[in-house]
């Protein structure tokens, strides 16, 4: 029997880093989060009655619907974070610039890409602050939704 030597493993996910477009002043801790989710995509399904035939409808795909992608971090001060400015001027200012792109890169051991997502005209939707406990000595949790157009994956 012949092994394979060449076999494919599995691709673990804590090894990532979320690199904001356009946002001045990008500080190295706008690229680390605790967890990322909402890469997904589903295609609607639009319904097609058939004249004179009652028996069944004809589902034909639609459009592309995207989730908010959902970012949680330990918090950070303005002064640490350019993110965090890019937050305060949307829900403090109501000067809400979308960032052209996003990229969400899924790295190897060795720091390099073996994944990439690329979300396209970003924005905030919602910023959220975990719980202030005097009972724990916990980090304090801050959670970004962010709204984009589309993304697309590019493989490396």
């Amino acid at each position: 029997m012949e092994l394979v030597s060449n076999t494919v493993h599995q691709i673990v996910g804590f090894h990532f880093r979320v690199f904001f477009f356009d946002l001045s002043d990008g500080k190295e801790a706008d690229l680390k989060f605790q967890s990322v989710s909402g890469l997904d995509v589903q295609i609607e399904k639009e319904t097609l009655k058939e004249g004179g035939e009652n028996r069944f409808e004809h589902n034909i795909p639609g459009r592309r619907k995207y989730s908010a992608l959902t970012l949680k971090r330990g918090i950070l001060t303005p002064a640490d974070s350019a993110l965090t400015v890019w937050l305060q001027k949307a829900f403090q200012d109501l000067e809400i610039t979308p960032l052209s792109r996003v990229d969400v890169e899924l790295l190897n051991e060795n720091h390099d890409i073996l994944m990439q997502w690329e979300l396209s005209h970003v924005w905030p939707v919602s910023w959220k602050v975990g719980e202030l406990n005097a009972e724990r000595g916990e980090v304090l949790i801050e959670t970004l939704e962010l709204s984009y157009n589309y993304f697309k994956l590019v493989a490396n």
